[in-house]
């Protein structure tokens, strides 16, 4: 059995689509036996495919981070609030349209509570 660092070696990604792009420009772009690790997420896409990628990724066993622009995840906010797992390491990064809100931010929120502020 391989050690769990060498098991989790991916980032994952969901967002629009210049942040894949960049990610995807940054060489974190990885697609094998028809499975990817990004998603690109436009006005077009269905909240429900949103959900079931963000699950998809979030059990996947290659798969260390997962990054989430937070205007996405704030699309699916309940199931993103729910997440409670270490791997993989859930992150929600700004885009170039949507500024960061650190209010939003569900680990944020988390370490908050943790130190009762």
């Amino acid at each position: 059995m391989a050690a769990p660092s060498q098991e989790r070696c991916l980032l994952a990604v969901i967002g629009d689509e210049d942040t894949v792009t960049g990610m995807l420009l940054a060489g974190i772009g990885n697609v094998s036996q028809n499975q990817k690790n990004f998603l690109v997420v436009d006005s077009k896409t269905q909240v429900p495919t949103i959900e079931a990628t963000f699950e998809e990724f979030t059990q996947r066993k290659d798969i260390a981070i997962l990054l989430i622009n937070q205007h996405v995840a704030e699309k699916i906010r309940p199931t993103v609030d729910k997440y409670q797992e270490a791997f993989p390491a859930l992150l929600e990064i700004p885009s170039k349209d949507h500024p960061y809100d650190p209010s939003k931010d569900s680990i944020l929120k988390r370490v908050h509570k943790l130190f009762g502020e």
